[in-house]
């Protein structure tokens, strides 16, 4: 992000704009409902995730942008979300992209409104970092596979759900972790 997208935009407006995790799953999300709420009563987070969590301490906010149809928010954002609730410091919220562009275009992949993407912030307000729209080698992987333009996105996406299966939201509580021991 640039420093003139950071200074032009107001991220404590976008903070009590958003919706809390609860409001955002139960009274914003309509398409992928079923799959949403499963996800979130599958999700947990590990006690390796909250033990350093707490050694990180501080206080920190998630500010997620995302959408109700976005696989890869369904597959990533509910295990954010038990991190917050595991840990008294991080508070998550959730913004739709489609409804706060000028957030999604502070925050673009490679030039695209790609969701989910989680700012990290600091209990200043300033951002630590960000992370998405997906775990970096499964975002390596999506982008080498599209590239070579030898699979069809249907045998990509039954990789990623795969792979999302297979993970558990390990990669991305580590990710966003990560960012916040750096922050």
């Amino acid at each position: 992000m640039t420093m003139a997208a950071t200074t032009e935009l107001d991220l404590q407006a976008c903070w009590n704009d958003a919706f809390t995790w609860d409001d955002y799953l139960n009274r914003e999300v309509v398409k992928h409902a079923a799959m949403w709420k499963g996800t979130w009563q599958r999700a947990r987070a590990p006690e390796w995730a909250v033990q350093r969590g707490r050694e990180i301490g501080g206080r920190w906010r998630i500010l997620v942008i995302s959408e109700d149809w976005c696989g890869d928010a369904f597959n990533t954002i509910p295990w954010m979300a038990r991190l917050a609730e595991a840990l008294p410091q991080v508070e998550l919220r959730v913004a739709k992209r489609d409804e706060n562009p000028e957030l999604v275009d502070a925050f673009l992949t490679n030039g695209s409104r790609s969701i989910p993407i989680a700012v990290v912030l600091r209990d200043d307000g300033t951002v630590a970092g960000r992370w998405g729209p997906r775990p970096a080698e499964l975002q390596e992987f999506v982008l080498r596979e599209k590239r070579a333009g030898i699979r069809a996105a249907d045998d990509i996406y039954r990789d990623v759900r795969t792979w999302y299966a297979r993970d558990r939201g390990e990669t991305t509580l580590r990710q966003l972790l990560d960012i916040m021991a750096g922050g």
